[in-house]
């Protein structure tokens, strides 16, 4: 399928897409084939391989336990935080792992394989999973690369995934692989960049399905900021960094009561942006958008386009609606060309391909639903672009 909106914002849990998400995508996709295959009942052993990145800083990223919870059976999309904290009890407690949700085995984090140093050729994020008789037996493998942004590749299936993305896009009504393309749609149709999105997208869905869907992911979101501004204490990883944004809240109040005084936009939205990356940080559920380690700035600027944004003190509901469903298009129309273009990998290109790819896509909705055209769109894109380029992601203890 062609990249869409939904694909660049999903709904997972932290702190990573690439190192957490990803891995548990790939975990569950693995168990489902030994299920579909007839061959769980022949399984008795299990071997995980980590390679590169994964294997490196996966300590720090939930990397080991998104695995495990993966190869139960468990999809990113559907776990809620009670059953990560419930199913990783069980494991830590018993040494047992569920597999596929049907298979007790002895396995843990400890019995997982590390090539800290060994990178794959495809990426820098490799994995590979394997399974044995009771006489030792190979019965399934696959190996998986996590390219960012909770996206999978099986290796040996890169040049058939990407062939069936190129024939995909051509089933797309208005299909487009760059910024020009895209104008130019834009400039032959008379539409802005959201209304080429929206028409996309509706190849594989109803109208109303998108909006639910977009609405829906703005209420993670949004669910997202409240639980954590209500959250105290230390983040995980070690280094006792303590959690900044409900004190930073609770002096944001005592200033601006109402949370409707124009002088304080600044501190709002940076105050939302952090409080989703402290979430995410200690593996709450976040949006990728278009990853984890970058989930902040788009529910930022998004919260400052309902609230601030000419007239939007005198918007309707659906009003604002129109605004998150506009605003996530656009962003999303951006974030296509990054996904396959270039890359959101911070393992693979350095934060710019995360913070600077979502600073971008932010940018766009935001120029969009202030009445931009495309042009002026695709330049705030740019701007914001620009002035992460070069931005680097560096381990420290396993942490980014």
């Amino acid at each position: 399928m062609a990249v869409g909106v939904f694909d660049l914002f999903s709904v997972g849990i932290g702190p990573s897409s690439s190192h957490t998400v990803g891995p548990m995508r790939a975990g569950a996709v693995f168990a489902r084939e030994l299920r579909e295959s007839g061959v769980l009942e022949s399984v008795a052993g299990l071997r995980v391989d980590l390679y590169g990145s994964l294997a490196a800083t996966g300590k720090g990223h939930g990397t080991f336990t998104a695995v495990l919870l993966g190869l139960e059976g468990y999809d990113p999309e559907e776990i809620l935080p009670d059953e990560v904290e419930e199913r990783l009890a069980s494991i830590e407690e018993t040494g047992k792992l569920n597999l596929a949700g049907g298979t007790l085995l002895d396995y843990a984090v400890e019995d997982m394989v590390l090539h800290p140093l060994t990178v794959l050729p495809r990426h820098t994020n490799g994995m590979k999973f394997a399974v044995s008789d009771a006489e030792g037996n190979i019965v399934r493998e696959a190996t998986f690369f996590s390219v960012g942004g909770g996206f999978i590749v099986r290796e040996g299936e890169e040049n058939a995934a990407q062939q069936e993305l190129e024939e995909s896009k051509k089933e797309l009504p208005l299909p487009f692989r760059t910024a020009a393309e895209l104008l130019g749609r834009c400039q032959s149709k008379g539409l802005g960049i959201s209304d080429i999105m929206f028409i996309n997208e509706r190849a594989s869905r109803s109208e109303e399905e998108i909006r639910e869907g977009l609405l829906h992911i703005w209420s993670v979101m949004e669910a997202c900021v409240e639980t954590s501004l209500k959250r105290e204490g230390v983040l995980p990883g070690g280094l006792r960094v303590r959690r900044r944004s409900p004190d930073w809240l609770e002096r944001l109040l005592k200033e601006d009561k109402d949370r409707n005084d124009p002088k304080y936009w600044q501190e709002w939205v940076n105050l939302i942006a952090l409080a989703v990356n402290e979430e995410n940080a200690s593996g709450g559920r976040v949006v990728t958008a278009p990853t984890n380690g970058a989930a902040g700035i788009i529910p930022a600027v998004l919260y400052y386009a309902l609230n601030y944004a000419p007239g939007m003190d005198k918007a309707s509901q659906k009003d604002k609606d129109d605004v998150v469903v506009k605003f996530l298009l656009t962003a999303g129309a951006v974030g296509v060309l990054y996904k396959e273009q270039a890359s959101i990998s911070g393992a693979e290109v350095g934060c710019q391909g995360e913070v600077g790819s979502a600073s971008s896509m932010a940018a766009a909705g935001l120029a969009e639903v202030m009445g931009g055209t495309p042009g002026q769109v695709e330049n705030a894109a740019e701007i914001a672009m620009e002035h992460n380029l070069g931005l680097t992601c560096d381990p420290i203890g396993g942490l980014v």
